[in-house]
């Protein structure tokens, strides 16, 4: 990527040949052509109004064709301004008579709140998501993708926290918030959704006012329920990805189930005490795990206690929410290598992590060529028996 910084330009050549963003506006409105020369995935947020599109690598190329006049005056613009003037100064040497640069850029020209064209997102949504449209990866075109997305968080509270709040700043257009919980004090010590005046209040109305308040274009839609046999997959279908914040084992199984047969990606999160694992189970992958593979039946009592029995590190949950996020959001724009076949384990006394490789198991009960279907009440009800 080329940056907008250059520490060996000349100053006095700099200045001779820069205008302000506000002179480049009175020069187009008498005939000068004002030349965008970022490159195309910068410019899908948004250029300045009647401005052209010709990146600074396809100049020396493309300029015969797309700027045939040498005798009009030309303006340049990039991001903050030391591209422009890198452009401008080759145009002056490709013999045209009148260039100059825009200092400050876009960057400039829009803290002046300068006219900008429509570039597939509005204005609320440029400014928000500015630095995801300066990532080639995202852009416009990937922000559209999260602005489509539907994400279930499948509990609210220490690993949905985290894992919510991000999703709704990176603007996934909509979260579905599955618990049936209320806010209790002894969650304020890791569930960041959640405040000492919302005490009471159920975790998905509490979470709600909280993402809301964050990204209001985000659409929350909340169920305050358990997940049951019952109702797992009319809450889980439609989704594009699933994250697992659940605290007992009868709700992963039945989430594993259920992402199978639905082919829905299942983020699966766990913490005890100082660590925390994260990996990925995609169904729609014919290498892919699944949580019975790591995990074939559940452990017997007292082998796995919960955060209630075992107390947890309250900033142990915020690491791994944020890791399931951060699959969430590669999963979703098709970008990166997700933890498919993986098992990432953090120490947070150690601060290490480490990796595990999870292979497919051929004889797994839950996903191998030769597994019968449970019904899901028989998989509660199987779990609920070896627990």
């Amino acid at each position: 990527m080329q940056h907008d910084q250059d520490p060996h330009r000349d100053a006095s050549s700099a200045t001779s040949l820069e205008i302000s963003p506000v002179e480049a506006v009175a020069r187009q409105a008498v005939g000068a052509l004002l030349v965008d020369v970022r490159e195309e995935w910068e410019r899908e947020a948004g250029m300045p109004c009647g401005a052209l599109g010709l990146a600074g690598s396809r100049l020396e190329a493309d300029h015969a064709s797309c700027l045939p006049d040498r005798e009009r005056a030309i303006l340049t613009i990039c991001a903050a301004g030391a591209r422009s003037l890198r452009a401008a100064e080759r145009l002056r040497r490709l013999g045209y008579r009148d260039v100059r640069s825009v200092a400050g850029g876009m960057r400039r020209w829009q803290a002046e709140r300068l006219p900008v064209g429509a570039g597939g997102l509005d204005d609320d949504a440029r400014d928000r998501y500015s630095r995801h449209l300066l990532l080639p990866q995202v852009g416009v075109a990937g922000q559209r993708r999260l602005a489509e997305a539907r994400v279930v968080l499948v509990g609210a509270g220490g690993l949905g926290s985290p894992a919510a709040l991000y999703l709704a700043a990176a603007g996934v257009g909509r979260l579905r918030l599955i618990d049936d919980d209320r806010v209790e004090r002894s969650n304020l010590q890791r569930q960041i959704l959640h405040a000492d005046a919302h005490i009471g209040v159920l975790k998905v109305e509490s979470a709600k006012l909280t993402l809301q308040a964050l990204n209001p274009r985000v659409a929350i839609e909340t169920h305050a329920e358990r997940l049951v046999a019952e109702n797992v997959e009319g809450l889980l279908r439609g989704a594009d990805v699933v994250i697992d914040g659940a605290d007992n084992f009868a709700t992963r199984y039945l989430l594993n189930a259920a992402c199978l047969r639905l082919g829905i990606p299942l983020i699966y999160g766990a913490v005890h005490r100082f660590t925390g694992q994260v990996s990925v189970f995609d169904p729609r992958r014919p290498d892919s795990p699944c949580y019975r593979c790591l995990f074939p039946e559940p452990p017997g009592p007292g082998e796995a206690p919960n955060c209630a029995e075992a107390g947890v590190l309250g900033v142990l949950p915020g690491s791994i929410g944020v890791l399931q996020a951060s699959e969430a959001l590669k999963l979703l724009l098709g970008i990166g290598e997700p933890l498919v076949g993986r098992l990432l384990c953090h120490d947070a006394l150690a601060a290490s992590f480490r990796e595990l490789r999870l292979s497919r198991d051929p004889d797994c009960p839950g996903c191998s060529p030769g597994a019968i279907a449970q019904p899901y009440a028989d998989l509660v009800r199987w779990c609920a028996s070896l627990g």
